[in-house]
């Protein structure tokens, strides 16, 4: 059994600045996407440095837009709208992945159009770039001792203070880095190292993805307020599935267009 550190949030302070271990997790996963992106650009022609630059401009915008706003209608929907002064209110805590996710979506899908781009196209070259900021986030979760496990009897239980009891619960935080980060990271770089049929590479960070957080949800304490929903499912496993279902009827289709690749090139 291990105890939570509680590690103090501020990870460097500079006079009256003060830098967040979370925030420093979101700053390390959009230069990764920076860095990865440019790595693969021999297989983008169409795509620049300067508009990787801009979309990881935009990408913030998306990510907190729409992680706060997915938080607010997906999880406290009622709350907020009594309290709609405290929508914007990020400081507060609250942020969804789903939420994010969608965000990033509206923003690459307006960019697309501006470039005169394909959709999939871009979402093929962004997806295997994703996966090491998940994870870093996850690991900023775990520093901050937030979004704790389920109780486990298992020597590698976790004792979370934060959660209010000595109950050693499983490091869910830790779980999830190691599947949506790691694992998935993997998978994606390798299967997108050459050019697939448009869509696939999306196809799997899609389903990937929802399969690796419904298997560490069961591990995962569910919100206090929400609990579990229909099914015995949490609401983090709820807005899987049509990740999950998406992704599969993603790869199916993406299978029958066998001359569609995701090699953009300039004309296009």
């Amino acid at each position: 059994m291990f105890v939570h550190p509680e590690f103090d949030p501020v990870a460097l302070s500079i006079g009256p600045l003060a830098i967040r271990w979370y925030g420093l997790m979101y700053l390390l996963g959009f230069l990764a996407f920076v860095t990865l992106g440019k790595r693969r650009l021999h297989l983008f022609p169409a795509i620049t440095k300067v508009d990787i630059d801009n979309l990881m401009s935009l990408a913030v915008i998306g990510v907190i837009l729409g992680g706060r706003l997915g938080y607010v209608l997906f999880y406290k929907p009622e709350y907020y709208f009594n309290h709609p002064g405290e929508i914007l209110a990020i400081w507060e805590g609250g942020m969804s992945f789903h939420g994010g996710f969608l965000g990033v979506l509206a923003i690459c899908f307006g960019y697309c159009l501006r470039k005169g781009w394909k959709f999939l196209d871009l979402m093929d070259f962004v997806a295997p770039t994703i996966p090491i900021g998940l994870g870093l986030g996850r690991l900023g979760n775990f520093i901050n001792g937030e979004l704790w496990g389920r109780p486990t009897d298992g020597p590698w239980g976790v004792v979370f203070p934060q959660a209010g009891d000595l109950i050693p619960r499983h490091a869910s935080q830790l779980y999830e880095m190691a599947l949506e980060g790691v694992v998935l990271m993997v998978v994606l770089w390798i299967f997108a190292m050459k050019p697939r049929q448009r869509g696939k590479v999306s196809a799997i960070f899609m389903g990937g993805y929802g399969v690796a957080r419904f298997i560490v949800e069961f591990a995962r304490e569910p919100d206090r307020f929400l609990g579990t929903l229909a099914l015995g499912m949490s609401m983090g496993q709820w807005l899987c599935v049509p990740m999950i279902v998406g992704g599969a009827i993603m790869w199916v289709w993406a299978s029958k267009n066998p001359t569609a690749m995701e090699t953009m090139s300039k004309n296009q």
